[in-house]
């Protein structure tokens, strides 16, 4: 159980300030190439997105009552800078604020050459999810 100063499902005015981050490495079919997003061989604008949408859920993991869950609704990102195939990317996410069922994060990118140089800021931007009934979505 939660103690009093945790988020909580109950509270949802506990939830900005919550992280989450995900990482992945750029394989031949992230690619902007293979994706369809454009004829580049280094990751796609959509990869990069899934990636900070899985960060978004990430952050919430435990904090949703059973049965529920989130759907993106919005987002707003900026690809900044090219990702060779190779490099890790870090995505990361915070809640930044609540609005009844709506949560509104900030997420932005990070990836790690094969050399282990960090490049910050290959992407930025918004993503707001909703909550909505599992069971809504399972017909």
């Amino acid at each position: 159980m939660k103690g009093s100063g945790e988020p909580s499902a109950a509270n949802r005015d506990s939830w900005p300030g919550l992280l989450g981050h995900a990482i992945a490495r750029v394989g031949e079919s992230d690619t902007a190439e293979v994706l369809g997003s454009g004829d580049v061989h280094v990751l796609g604008t959509p990869r990069l997105i899934a990636l900070m949408e899985a960060a978004t859920i990430e952050a919430l993991r435990g904090v949703l009552p059973a049965g529920e869950t989130t759907v993106g609704t919005a987002i707003n990102v900026v690809h900044r800078r090219p990702t060779p195939v190779g490099a890790e990317v870090v995505a990361s996410a915070r809640v930044t604020s609540v609005d009844g069922k709506k949560i509104h994060f900030e997420v932005s990118a990070d990836h790690v050459l094969p050399t282990g140089e960090r490049v910050e800021g290959i992407g930025r931007g918004t993503v707001t999810r909703a909550v909505v009934s599992r069971e809504d979505f399972a017909g």
